[in-house]
């Protein structure tokens, strides 16, 4: 668990929540939510298959999906400055 309990904490549970690899894994958490959130606003919020195999797939292609979807927004972004470059030059 990365996420912190609520109320008075134990010396136990307070000694976990100020271990730094407590904390690295809290900070972690917001991007890991986040890549989810992209994904299922992309379609990828439910899958069809069903089984082990199907769900396999799906994970697959989700993480694919993720990855074109950030090259994508790579590429995008080196043409918008080599376009803003050659601009300034004219």
């Amino acid at each position: 668990m990365v996420l912190p309990k609520k109320g008075k904490l134990s010396k136990k549970d307070k000694r976990i929540e100020h271990s730094e690899e407590f904390i690295e894994s809290r900070r972690k958490h917001s991007a890991v939510e986040s890549a989810i959130n992209a994904l299922e606003n992309h379609a990828l919020d439910r899958w069809s298959d069903h089984g082990l195999d199907g769900f396999k797939r799906y994970v697959a292609l989700a993480v694919l999906a993720r990855n074109i979807q950030i090259l994508g927004a790579k590429v995008r972004q080196k043409n918008t400055g080599a376009i803003e470059a050659t601009q300034k030059k004219q």
